[in-house]
């Protein structure tokens, strides 16, 4: 029972503390949802142009679909609470990741993907809930709390991958 509860502990500690550093300002947390959705619009139109895989096909197809979702509702927000904030744009993270599954292929790259999607998005619900709980600008927290149970809902669909 000990060693359930250290373990239960030890995985939760890096989520709680993700949540703990979620940015509090506005510009910040747009920015930072901006890259997640921009990395993972791109991760996957690349898997798509290469994977035989039909069921990583229809995640990325879920990816693409649901993270435009979330970048058009993070804009509409934005406008509503009246922050000017550049265009999405990948980050150094993403970058790099994006990179180095172009550097990966055949099912070398399918790996990659999944191992990847997992921490992008174990990273974004941690963001989305952060910002829900201590966010500074009400229409971005009502977002990201509508944001975080599709991200958690991807988190579900990557288990089994």
């Amino acid at each position: 029972m000990r060693r359930m509860f250290i373990a239960a502990a030890v995985i939760a500690a890096p989520a709680a503390a993700a949540v703990a550093q979620a940015p509090t300002s506005g510009p910040a947390y747009v920015a930072k949802a901006g890259a997640g959705d921009q990395y993972e619009l791109q991760s996957s139109r690349l898997l798509l142009q290469t994977t035989h895989n039909a069921k990583l096909r229809d995640f990325a197809n879920m990816m693409i679909r649901d993270h435009t979702n979330s970048t058009a509702k993070v804009k509409a927000a934005t406008q509503r609470a009246g922050i000017t904030v550049p265009p999405p744009h990948l980050d150094a993270v993403g970058t790099r990741n994006v990179a180095a599954l172009r550097g990966a292929k055949g099912e070398a790259r399918d790996r990659l993907y999944v191992t990847q999607q997992k921490a992008a998005h174990q990273q974004a619900l941690a963001l989305h809930q952060g910002y829900a709980a201590h966010g500074s600008v009400p229409a971005l927290k009502a977002v990201a709390g509508e944001i975080a149970p599709v991200v958690q809902t991807h988190l579900t669909a990557l288990q089994s991958m």
